[in-house]
């Protein structure tokens, strides 16, 4: 089969779930025998990353993607025109187009082409924001005019995959009539748990630094654990527009000294802080899956996420037994961060025994499966 996968971010590149998905997509593809094609912006100046089996199209230069934490319009528009144009003087080379919801543009030039190049056209959604919410992240004009190309991006005809119920729920109320399904999940690590034998007092956070994400809070709850725990750290995976504000912050707070950003990081690093962590730890306001809960219980660390309408990673915890959801405030985080070490050795272990209960329902073999198996019988 030749499958032509579309998004706008390619892993390693560019570092987050939805380019570590697409990758991991293309690669199981490839080692199938399937014949596939990954469109893309260009995040490098030397050469793209090697995926094998995989060709690989730069369509346009990235640019800057984000200004003053939120996503830039310019970028994505082109590339979406770009998609367009390829697709439509190379459409009929493909039996199935597989792109990501979002950005919106590319999704719209498939479904244009579709007809005339008679492709199978397949979408993820990551997130499905409401009105409200895309007012509030962009302003109330450009969050309706947001609002409405996600509207028009739903009532194409695709078949959906959903990353979580929420979206999958908002999907649904937005108006999508199509087929869709939530993939059982996105873990490509071992299956077997692995505890850590050396525990150390410390917070970890993994991820993009942007606004959503609100480092910020994130570091002020960590102040406010340090009441009880003053041999407290925190240590900050990743990179972002928003990193210069969270370093800010936490000389504010004076914790230049417990407070670590280490930038991006080898997966294999990642594992291993997770691994001698107390908890992983995020005050996201918005998630559309959650994957650092799970790679976190692999290693037996239980998780503190907040509650959020548009915070899917709440649906992965089971309070109590791998981890806490807390209120978006630094006392109520705070004191989450606080039981989880309180609890230690016994939550470490109901961790790993969920872990060990749902390995088999969150790996991305299972997504991968359904998401290939689908293929045939897509809908033209």
């Amino acid at each position: 089969m030749r499958v032509c996968l579309v998004y706008d971010h390619l892993y390693p590149a560019t570092i987050g779930g939805g380019e570590r998905w697409m990758h991991d997509l293309a690669l199981a593809l490839a080692r199938s025998g399937h014949e596939v094609t990954y469109l893309t912006m260009r995040h490098w100046d030397e050469g793209p990353p090697v995926l094998p089996g995989v060709e690989i199209v730069g369509l346009v230069k990235a640019g800057a993607v984000y200004a003053e934490e939120r996503r830039t319009l310019g970028p994505p528009a082109r590339f979406g025109f770009a998609v367009g144009r390829y697709l439509a003087r190379h459409g009929r080379r493909f039996d199935v187009v597989h792109t990501a919801a979002f950005p919106f543009f590319p999704l719209l030039a498939a479904a244009v082409v579709r007809r005339r190049a008679g492709f199978r056209l397949v979408a993820d959604w990551y997130e499905v924001w409401t009105r409200r919410y895309w007012q509030r992240y962009a302003g109330r004009l450009v969050g309706t005019v947001g609002w409405l190309v996600q509207r028009g991006c739903i009532r194409t005809r695709h078949r959906a995959f959903c990353i979580s119920r929420l979206t999958e729920r908002r999907l649904r109320e937005e108006g999508f009539r199509g087929e869709s399904s939530v993939l059982p999940g996105l873990y490509a690590g071992p299956v077997e748990p692995s505890a850590t034998e050396s525990v150390e007092p410390l917070v970890v956070y993994a991820g993009r630094i942007v606004g959503e994400k609100r480092l910020g809070l994130l570091v002020r709850a960590v102040a406010e654990a340090r009441r009880h725990v003053p041999e407290l750290r925190l240590e900050i995976i990743g990179d972002g527009p928003d990193r210069e504000r969270a370093e800010r912050e936490t000389a504010s707070l004076g914790l230049g000294e417990h407070v670590c950003f280490r930038g991006r990081r080898p997966q294999e690093e990642v594992e291993a802080a997770f691994g001698r962590a107390s908890c992983v730890a995020t005050a996201s306001e918005r998630e559309g899956y959650g994957l650092i809960v799970v790679e976190a219980s692999a290693r037996g660390t239980p998780s503190v996420v907040v509650a959020g309408e548009e915070n899917a990673a709440a649906e992965l915890i089971v309070p109590g037994v791998n981890g806490l959801v807390a209120e978006p405030s630094a006392d109520s985080l705070g004191s989450a961060i606080v039981e989880v070490i309180r609890l230690g050795a016994p939550l470490r272990d109901s961790t790993l025994a969920w872990f060990a209960e749902h390995a088999d329902e969150l790996t991305l073999e299972r997504s991968l499966e359904v998401v290939t198996a689908s293929y045939a019988v897509v809908n033209r």
